[in-house]
């Protein structure tokens, strides 16, 4: 029997742990030396730690809607960061007619939840509750923008105590695992932290050597020491794939080592973050150097829990159960991967090839400018040889070049670029479907009349108005 088989008819526990802007060498067993992550550690002493993870995008809302979806935020149409506070996105949201991993272990009889940040929409419309989700508890969106906490839907704290923030999932966490214990469950743990605003508790003021974001880290890394001890004592531990991971890179470049770049960029610190797979006696220990991207999530859980791939939409990542027993992937070594930043696709990767693609101001998103300029001509990096991404030799490799500007051609025409849509695009969620879905808004909204920003402005509640800096 596969072990895919076996996990099937055991009807495997999944908890899915995702931490925000958190970089590739923020714990220990990726390189830090300022915290003590000793948690995190056994996950990938005992499982599988995976070396080159990309997530979808290099932000948070598109980065969250590739795991949940299995498609690029591109195909899956939310490309851009969601802000209530903005005119031009606040009623835009993850479509509810995409289909997400919830929805899928839904399918198959699990209790599902989610504990912590959803950031994919903030009217109801897009609520995590018609995406697949029976429970709900946490502060939803980016607490920069609004710091309401939620059990349900009431609202328990107007403003999160970011100092018991840890220790309030981590309780809920363990509540969960209680409750659910007699009955399959799908957990999605979307961890606030290191994203700022942050507090540490207490008891780890001071702990770590890297200032208050580190103290806050090893704090959540005590949770989850705490999440396994609970699984152990209800005897679901064998039976309970855990995933861990974060949404994009860092906010600062020394948390991306010995990668190149941050949060909101396409070098490889923007996308290349931590990635484990922990499931005790199925997945064996190993340390994996395949190249696999968010999108895979999707495939893999279907896979495991026996859930159909939906027929009605395309997929962006392949299943991942082949490397549980030495077994290749299905994705193909000349597949590109896509660096897209907003609308704009701005490199490829093929193998250890990567090409940055000419760009203008005007294709950039209003969060990167102040971190990426221009590009006039095509770059070429070997990220095996140069994974800082340092030495530009396209000049030494005409032909590869070339090539990959064709593969990125034919991906603009199907996932799109600057003000031209694709062909394989789905419309972005919203309230108002007459109103122009406006990505990099500092720029163009406010070119808009007031007759075509309609609704969009005329019931917009306020918030604070953003610029260019």
């Amino acid at each position: 029997m596969t072990i895919a088989a076996v996990s099937v008819a055991q009807k495997p526990n999944v908890i899915f742990i995702l931490m925000d802007d958190m970089g590739y060498s923020d714990v220990s067993c990726y390189g830090a030396t300022k915290v003590n992550t000793p948690n995190i550690v056994r996950m990938a002493a005992e499982g599988m730690r995976f070396t080159d993870f990309h997530t979808g995008a290099s932000i948070c809302s598109p980065s969250r809607a590739a795991f949940l979806t299995g498609a690029y935020p591109q195909r899956a149409g939310l490309y851009m960061g969601i802000n209530q506070n903005r005119e031009a996105h606040w009623f835009l949201g993850l479509n509810p007619d995409e289909i997400t991993i919830a929805e899928q272990f839904k399918k198959m009889g699990y209790v599902t939840a989610m504990v912590g940040k959803w950031h994919l929409g903030k009217e109801e419309k897009f609520s995590y509750f018609h995406q697949g989700f029976d429970h709900y508890y946490g502060a939803p969106d980016n607490m920069g923008h609004n710091d309401a906490f939620y059990d349900g839907c009431e609202v328990i704290f107007n403003s999160t105590p970011l100092e018991q923030l840890t220790k309030l999932y981590t309780a809920r966490m363990i509540q969960y695992i209680n409750e659910f214990r007699d009955e399959p469950f799908f957990i999605y743990f979307a961890h606030n932290y290191p994203h700022t605003p942050y507090k540490a508790g207490p008891a780890f003021k001071w702990s770590s050597k890297d200032g208050v974001r580190g103290d806050v880290i090893q704090e959540a890394d005590r949770g989850i020491g705490e999440i396994f001890q609970a699984l152990e004592k209800n005897g679901l531990l064998e039976n309970t794939l855990i995933i861990f991971s974060s949404d994009n890179g860092p906010v600062k470049p020394v948390y991306a080592r010995p990668y190149s770049g941050t949060k909101y960029v396409s070098m490889e610190g923007g996308h290349r973050v931590p990635f484990i797979l922990y499931w005790k006696g199925t997945i064996p220990p190993a340390v994996s150097d395949v190249p696999v991207v968010a999108m895979d999530l999707f495939p893999t859980l279907s896979e495991l829990i026996g859930a159909p791939l939906p027929t009605d939409r395309l997929y962006d990542g392949v299943s991942l159960t082949p490397l549980f027993s030495g077994k290749p992937i299905a994705r193909s070594a000349d597949e590109p991967f896509c660096y897209y930043n907003c609308e704009n696709l701005q490199c490829v990767r093929v193998g250890d090839w990567k090409l940055h693609l000419p760009r203008t101001k005007e294709q950039l998103p209003f969060w990167s400018m102040k971190k990426q300029g221009e590009i006039r001509t095509p770059q070429l990096y070997n990220l095996k040889t140069d994974g800082a991404e340092l030495q530009d030799i396209a000049a030494q490799h005409p032909e590869r070049v070339s090539e990959m500007m064709a593969l990125a051609e034919a991906a603009r025409l199907k996932l799109g670029e600057f003000g031209i849509p694709g062909s394989e695009q789905q419309p972005v969620g919203s309230l108002f479907p007459e109103v122009p879905v406006i990505g990099n808004h500092v720029l163009y909204w406010d070119q808009l009349s007031d007759e075509e920003k309609g609704r969009a402005k005329t019931e917009f509640k306020g918030g604070k108005k953003e610029k260019v800096k």
